[in-house]
């Protein structure tokens, strides 16, 4: 026959847990009062029966809530409680009052027939809240598997989007090497181990979930220098840290990428080449990183400013929601201003 594994119970609670023996010393208690009423037994005989009969019901009522552990698909847990309740209420009411001296018709059929009323209702009601409190309980542990799935859907795209902008980086910076090899500049050993030596250096840090805006100034700086050493009559830049600011945590080459944008679509393709300013600092409780070029601007610019940024921007997302920004203006008479801000809660 086909059966059915009914969840236990939240907490799973024990047939005679304190708060249910309470629950039930409270309310035969009122029940006998009320019965004490109108029965020609005393009162404290009255309530000492009620107590036996809802202890005798409270039994049955935990016992049918754990075995068996496997129930039939026809037959659900809740309608065998009530069945259960229904046969021990007579039962019990017998015996308690066989044990204590007997009782006359009236009271007899007085404690049966209250018993029966009542008990069946309150255990429905303790039913419904205990599959309420399940249902919360699912729904919660419902909502942090999920988080816990779209926490690791954010790491995984994060870590993508952070290994694309390796191979950016990478393969650009050495394209510059190699355009100072075929020109035989006598700079292309000096860059080529200024390389090295940055590289050995930024890569590990490549890999990391997050970085400091200092560190963050030291490649840029090394990067900067670079480029420097392979258009030396062309680039100028100059770099100013808060210092309030060095300690913030951001995503690794949030700040290169800007830079390396900036070099790229800003001061490369332009004969006169230009300046790179960077700057950043602390405001409103916000980090911001401005990098400003004097380049060739929007107009010069082919098919956007390339996919850095749209990638930065989506690791900002991944990292701080809706409160990071990227926004990017125009310079006159020619060049680009772009700027990430971020919260900054404080040091790491």
């Amino acid at each position: 026959m086909a059966a059915s594994v009914m969840p236990p119970p939240v907490d799973n609670p024990r047939i005679f847990a304190w708060p249910r023996v309470r629950f039930t010393l409270i309310a035969a208690g009122i029940f006998g009062f009320l019965m004490g009423l109108h029965s020609t037994a005393s009162m404290p005989l009255d309530i000492v029966r009620s107590i036996f009969v809802g202890f005798a019901v409270l039994m049955m009522f935990g016992f049918f809530e754990h075995f068996p552990r496997r129930m039939p698909r026809w037959l659900p847990r809740t309608v065998l409680r009530l069945v259960s309740i229904a046969i021990i209420i007579p039962i019990s009411t017998g015996i308690v009052i066989a044990l204590t001296g007997g009782a006359t018709q009236h009271d007899f059929g007085m404690q049966l027939v209250g018993a029966l009323l009542f008990a069946p209702w309150i255990a429905i009601g303790t039913i419904l809240r205990q599959r309420d409190a399940f249902a919360r309980e699912q729904a919660l542990e419902f909502e942090l598997v999920r988080s816990e799935f779209e926490r690791r859907e954010s790491d995984a795209r994060l870590r993508l989007l952070q290994a694309q902008v390796e191979p950016h980086f990478l393969f650009n910076t050495l394209a510059n090497v190699q355009a100072l090899v075929d020109s035989g500049s006598p700079q292309a050993s000096k860059v080529l181990s200024s390389l090295i030596a940055y590289l050995r250096a930024a890569v590990p840090r490549m890999h990391s979930k997050s970085a400091t805006v200092e560190n963050e100034v030291e490649l840029v700086r090394a990067y900067l220098d670079l480029m420097q050493m392979r258009m030396p009559d062309r680039l100028k830049f100059a770099i100013h840290l808060e210092p309030a600011a060095a300690r913030q945590q951001c995503p690794p080459m949030t700040l290169l990428t800007l830079v390396e944008n900036a070099v790229r679509h800003g001061i490369d393709p332009g004969e006169a080449g230009g300046r790179i300013d960077v700057d950043i600092w602390i405001r409103d409780g916000r980090c911001v990183m401005r990098v400003t070029d004097t380049g060739v601007g929007f107009k010069g610019a082919n098919h956007g400013l390339g996919t850095g940024l749209a990638t930065l921007r989506e690791r900002l997302k991944l990292a701080y929601g809706g409160e990071a920004r990227l926004e990017l203006t125009e310079v006159a008479p020619h060049g680009v201003c772009a700027e990430v801000s971020f919260p900054a809660p404080g040091p790491a």
